[in-house]
This record gives C-alpha cells, sequence and structure tokens, in this order.
C-alpha cells in the first residue's frame, strides 16, 4: 500500500509509479487515438453532413450521465470491498491483541506463553498469504513436526487454528483454566475464524463477469463513436477528447478492479504484511 501525504498535491500529481492508471493504458490510448482519427478523416473525407451528425450530442450527453452512474456504482461496489476488508484485519489485529493478554494473564507457564505467541504470529502470517498466492513456511516459525503437517495440509490456518484450541483444551484437562476461561479465550479464537471466512468471501467472489464485460463494452463503443458527434465542432480535436474521456472512464474501472480484492500484492492493496509482522510484534511483547 503507497503510504503518502495526501495535502501535498503537486508532488503526487507529478510522480508515476507503477500503479499509475497511465502507465497500464497508454498502448491502448494511442490505439483509440489512431482509431478515432481515422473515423474523423473519414467523415470529414466523405463530406458528411456533420451538422446532422452534431445534434447525436444530446444523446452522448445522455449516455454519459447512465455511464456515470454504472460507474460510480462500479468503483463504490469495489471500495466497499477494499474498506471491509480492512475492517476484518483491524478485527484480526483486536483479536489477537485479546487473545494475547487473556493467556498472558491467565496462564503463568512460560512454554505455554511462547506457544500462543508463536503460533498467533504463525496464525496471521498464514492468513495473509492464504489469501494471495499459497503460504510461505519461511515466514512461519515451525518445529519440524509441525512443518512436515502443514506442508501436506490444504487450508494451513485452520490446521493452526485447530492446534490452538487443542492446546487451550489440553489446558482446560490439566485444570491450568477453568471452564469460564476457556469460554472467554474461545470468543477470540472464534473471531479469528469468522475473520478469515470474510476475507475469504471477498477474495473469492468478484463483481459477476456479466457486469464487468458489459462495462467494458459500454466504455469501448461509447469512446470509439462519440467523435461522429464532435467532429463538427471540434475536427481533428475530437479524437484528443475521445482519447481523454477513454482514459477517465477505463481508469475509474481500472482502479475499482484493482481495489475489489484488496488482499494482493498490487500498490493499492491493504498493508497486510505490516499488519501481520504488528500481530506477531504485539504477541510476542505481550507473552514474553
Amino acid at each position: 500500500m503507497i503510504k503518502y501525504n495526501p495535502k501535498n498535491w503537486f508532488s503526487s500529481i507529478l510522480a508515476f509509479r507503477r500503479s499509475d492508471t497511465f502507465l497500464i493504458i497508454w498502448k491502448e490510448m494511442i490505439y483509440i487515438f489512431l482509431f478515432t482519427l481515422a473515423l474523423t478523416y473519414f467523415e470529414l473525407r466523405m463530406e458528411m453532413n456533420v451538422d446532422r451528425w452534431g445534434k447525436l450530442l444530446a444523446v452522448y450527453s445522455l449516455i454519459g450521465f447512465v455511464l456515470s452512474l454504472l460507474l460510480v456504482f462500479r468503483t463504490n461496489t469495489a471500495y466497499d470491498r477494499w474498506w471491509e476488508g480492512r475492517k476484518k484485519w483491524g478485527e484480526m489485529v483486536n483479536n489477537t491483541r485479546n487473545l494475547a493478554t487473556k493467556i498472558a494473564v491467565m496462564i503463568d507457564d512460560k512454554p505455554t506463553r511462547d506457544y500462543f505467541a508463536r503460533m498467533i504470529g504463525n496464525y496471521a502470517y498464514a492468513v495473509k498469504e492464504h489469501l494471495r498466492e499459497g503460504v510461505k513456511f519461511e515466514e512461519l516459525e515451525l518445529t519440524d513436526e509441525e512443518r512436515i503437517t502443514l506442508e501436506n495440509a490444504s487450508h494451513i490456518p485452520n490446521i493452526i487454528d485447530k492446534w490452538l484450541y487443542c492446546k487451550l483444551y489440553v489446558l482446560k484437562q490439566e485444570g491450568k483454566i477453568s471452564e469460564q476461561d476457556f469460554i472467554v479465550i474461545d470468543i477470540n479464537l472464534k473471531a479469528l475464524a469468522d475473520i478469515l471466512g470474510a476475507c475469504e468471501r471477498i477474495r473469492n467472489t468478484p463483481i459477476p463477469y456479466s457486469y464487468s464485460i458489459f462495462l467494458k463494452k459500454f466504455i469501448f463503443i461509447y469512446v470509439t463513436t462519440i467523435p461522429l458527434a464532435l467532429v463538427g465542432d471540434f475536427g481533428y480535436y475530437s479524437s484528443i477528447i475521445a482519447v481523454f474521456i477513454f482514459y477517465v472512464l477505463v481508469s475509474m474501472e481500472i482502479l475499482a478492479e484493482e481495489i475489489e480484492d484488496p488482499f494482493g500484492l498490487d500498490d493499492n492493496d491493504l498493508p497486510t504484511d505490516d499488519l501481520s509482522a504488528k500481530i506477531k510484534m504485539n504477541a510476542e511483547e505481550i507473552l514474553h
């Protein structure tokens, strides 16, 4: 995630980053410019009635209003997914802190505290990579036996969550915690599983394909035909206007596509690497 100063306008405007939409679609902008330039040339060369075509501008204004409503809905939906993902990771930070604090208060045994500190950090890192391409075992603190078990598992966060429950159950059986203590700690462990399920729902349920492809086709047809309505007033400059409209509309769609899956490695995705490190550091500080 890019960290920036929102009050510093000019440095943000003049800076070019990998996620800038201009760098992503500059080739398509050239194609659109050449196509609309050829369309404008054909219209002027054939001496078509440009005044009649110019009356289409009112129609394109109405269509542009409808298109803007669709894009607003698209970007709002994508941002809702991004913000929900951020709230869920905030809940994970809070629940891991509460879990570590309860363990630290209820249990005096150092090996047990060390185990929970290690597994809480492992859970955060496992969830982070599970929502991407797969868990990186080098980020986890595991014994040889634990690593072998996880390497053969298809859902690693679930296994780590099960280990935490098993350890908690053993402590209850040994009388180190009471039934009431078990119930109090269970609240946070259950919350961790619920948070993971919510994040998986966000990741595995993108916007319906038919809606996405319709919006792309709508933008393409709108941009490539709008010079028909503009050529009477702007001539060949209508191609430049079409490219600018294409840049604005497609940039909105690209930004929506990027933030609707907020757990990846794009510049605008959530800082889950930093949050995982924070969870691990907090757990170790509380329990050690």
